[in-house]
């Protein structure tokens, strides 16, 4: 089952000796649970091409379907709801209430949206992250992966058809780089989520079943195994 469809992305800033093409035509789908890696050096695209993606930006031209739905065709009080019941963001910055426990951060995507947070599903997903003990505490009496585990189950309640995830390690040691991205495999895995995840840590691609390359503003489908074309 498609849920992702990107076509023909581009996305041009500036004007006259001004103008960077930050995305030229990008194309490409990802499948009901598949986990795809973006990679590229700082400044080639991949940041513009998840906003595009996940509607924080405005494409200059193309197309994104998610489950079918053509998300700029939206207006913008459509696209926020939308946004917010079927696409989940992880960010490197965590982004957590400080005021809101654990458990109230989890399931906030859900009151947002006016909907009753399921007692088993938060359950399950407290448990999944090793974070039942630690329900009630505030980020701030948590470590940086822990943060991070919360903001992955917060992507996660609400069910989404989409998972963007910006550098989710990017602020991690390695042993919690190597928890969150057993996560996310493991949400791929359990929940058949599709996660669409940037890096500019090539060793993470070998979570992924896909990796893509963005260079330039020139996207390439790298495919799987993709340990000889990265190196």
């Amino acid at each position: 089952m498609e849920i992702l469809k990107v076509q023909n992305l581009c996305k041009t800033y500036g004007s006259g000796e001004n103008r960077v093409e930050a995305l030229k035509n990008a194309s490409f789908s990802m499948e009901k649970g598949e986990f795809a890696a973006v990679v590229g050096e700082s400044g080639s695209g991949k940041s513009t091409l998840l906003n595009c993606i996940g509607g924080l930006d405005n494409p200059t031209s193309g197309k994104v379907f998610i489950g079918g739905n053509n998300l700029f065709s939206m207006k913008e009080q459509q696209m926020t709801v939308f946004r917010r019941r079927n696409i989940g963001f992880i960010f490197q910055s965590f982004q957590l209430v400080p005021e809101l426990t654990v458990e109230q951060n989890l399931i906030f995507p859900l009151l947002l949206d006016y909907r009753s947070p399921d007692p088993r599903d938060v359950s399950e997903l407290l448990n999944m992250l090793g974070l039942t003990d630690r329900k009630n505490h505030l980020p701030g009496q948590l470590s940086g992966g822990q943060q991070q585990r919360v903001a992955i189950g917060r992507a996660l309640i609400t069910k989404p058809a989409l998972i963007l995830a910006d550098e989710p390690t990017g602020n991690l040691d390695s042993k919690s780089s190597s928890d969150v991205m057993n996560l996310l495999t493991q949400a791929s895995r359990l929940y058949r989520q599709t996660i669409l995840m940037i890096t500019h840590n090539m060793n993470l691609t070998s979570s992924a079943d896909r990796v893509l390359r963005v260079s330039d503003g020139i996207l390439t489908d790298l495919g799987g195994n993709c340990d000889e074309k990265l190196s």
